[in-house]
């Protein structure tokens, strides 16, 4: 696979996870392609934490509206129905646990659900903006992730080394080698990438990893 098709693999998996009537709240980058895959007959309703309700797909290519943008300055789409508000309100419906379900990348995630998704060494960044927040608030925290970093190193650890968004907080993680469930202080690969062995995903992943009974295929066709 490619790493378009990783990233959609990825997306795509998460959709499913969705359901009819879901909050959700969609971090920048990989996690706001979910909103290409949600499938057909649920109705879910999104949220930006810079102020609106009601998000769409992502707009074809010159057909971006440069004063409708997500959290990250990316262009979005609004749905019929949708509404726009201040930040105040915004991180209400996040901090009164109105969101659902919040779907965020990850720099690493360990075994105890811990998430660090904000500090890169060596680099300037703003700091984590809504993150902390989001992860606290939902109902349901999924992580997308590639599973390497870019110098081929596991971002699902045995304990996070950087700093921490949230402890305790992340309940699955979707990479492109696989969907790995986090409970009570356990990693459990519950489907895999079939273009990988169990083996081949151990040796990838740092974390000591429950392998399910019911283990499955990831659903790789299409992509």
């Amino acid at each position: 696979m490619d790493s378009k098709q990783k990233r959609a693999l990825i997306a795509r998996r998460i959709a499913q996870e969705l359901a009819d009537g879901d909050v959700v709240n969609l971090g920048i980058g990989l996690p706001t392609m979910v909103s290409n895959f949600i499938p057909p007959g649920v109705n879910i309703t999104l949220q930006s934490e810079n102020g609106f309700v009601g998000l769409g797909p992502t707009p074809p290519p010159g057909e971006e509206d440069p004063c409708l943008v997500n959290a990250g300055g990316q262009p979005v789409t609004i749905l019929p129905g949708g509404a726009f508000f201040d930040s105040v309100d915004s991180f209400a419906i996040i901090r009164g646990g109105h969101v659902d379900v919040t779907v965020l990348g990850a720099l690493e995630v360990d075994s105890q659900g811990n998430l660090a998704n904000w500090m890169v060494p060596g680099k300037m960044v703003p700091g984590m903006g809504g993150a902390m927040d989001l992860v606290v608030g939902a109902k349901r925290v999924i992580v997308a992730t590639l599973h390497l970093t870019k110098d081929g190193q596991s971002k699902l650890l045995k304990k996070c080394r950087l700093p921490l968004t949230a402890a305790g907080e992340v309940n699955m993680v979707v990479t492109d080698l696989g969907v790995f469930a986090i409970e009570d202080g356990s990693m459990i690969l519950l489907e895999k990438n079939p273009e990988f062995s169990v083996e081949e995903i151990k040796a990838a992943t740092e974390a000591e990893l429950i392998i399910s009974p019911e283990l499955k295929d990831m659903d790789v066709t299409g992509l």
